[in-house]
């Protein structure tokens, strides 16, 4: 007895860490059922300024390097520093919990990547409809998007639905995200990306 006793605590670590390794494999599966969606932007600047200001902007044209001088100066530096936080919606619409302690995530315009970043902290759903909000922070330099000719275009749309304006199309924008599983010691990404994409309108900006 006492020897059954001995062996099956020396095994308990190991049942444990398989338990751990198998309930985080569920959730992360979950996690991978869920609807996504954009639900508002905010504390969004281009070059320092406040992204509203370029509200009826219609394209390119419209960066003035005279009423802009910082983002004029970006492009020969070769530095246009976007910033902003993207709050993603997430449902969980399983009968199983929904969860995971890190993952990585890129965000797409046009097909271009515009950021990418980690999220390290625990992001969990529950079950049956249950939903929580993640706020995806861009800290990205947009020179590449304002001067190739395949995206200049995409991105000046994109700052105008940020914006607010009116009188913009929507802009199709791809969120790719990848859980981490912490097995052990070792973390391991989770097989592919879930993809997100979605178009964004001028409603944004106020959530709507």
């Amino acid at each position: 007895m006492k020897r059954f006793l001995l062996f099956s605590l020396a095994l308990l670590p190991l049942l444990l860490t398989r338990c751990g390794v198998s309930r985080q494999l569920t959730e992360a599966k979950a996690l991978g059922d869920c609807r996504y969606a954009i639900r508002s932007a905010d504390s969004i600047t281009l070059a320092g300024y406040d992204i509203r200001q370029f509200r009826n902007m219609k394209d390119m044209s419209d960066f003035n390097p005279v009423k802009y001088p910082r983002i004029a100066a970006g492009l020969l530096t070769r530095n246009v520093p976007l910033d902003a936080r993207i709050n993603l919606g997430i449902t969980n619409p399983t009968n199983r919990n929904a969860a995971i302690n890190q993952l990585e995530y890129r965000i797409l315009l046009a097909g271009q990547e515009l950021f990418n970043g980690f999220i390290n902290q625990r992001v969990a759903v529950p079950a049956g409809g249950g939903q929580t909000v993640v706020p995806i922070r861009i800290n990205a330099n947009a020179f590449q998007l304002l001067t190739d000719a395949k995206t200049r275009d995409a991105f000046a749309q994109f700052v105008s639905n940020l914006a607010g304006s009116d009188d913009t199309k929507a802009s199709r924008v791809t969120i790719k995200i990848k859980p981490t599983l912490d097995l052990g010691n070792k973390a391991v990404n989770y097989p592919g990306y879930i993809t997100i994409e979605q178009d964004v309108t001028n409603k944004i900006l106020f959530g709507q």
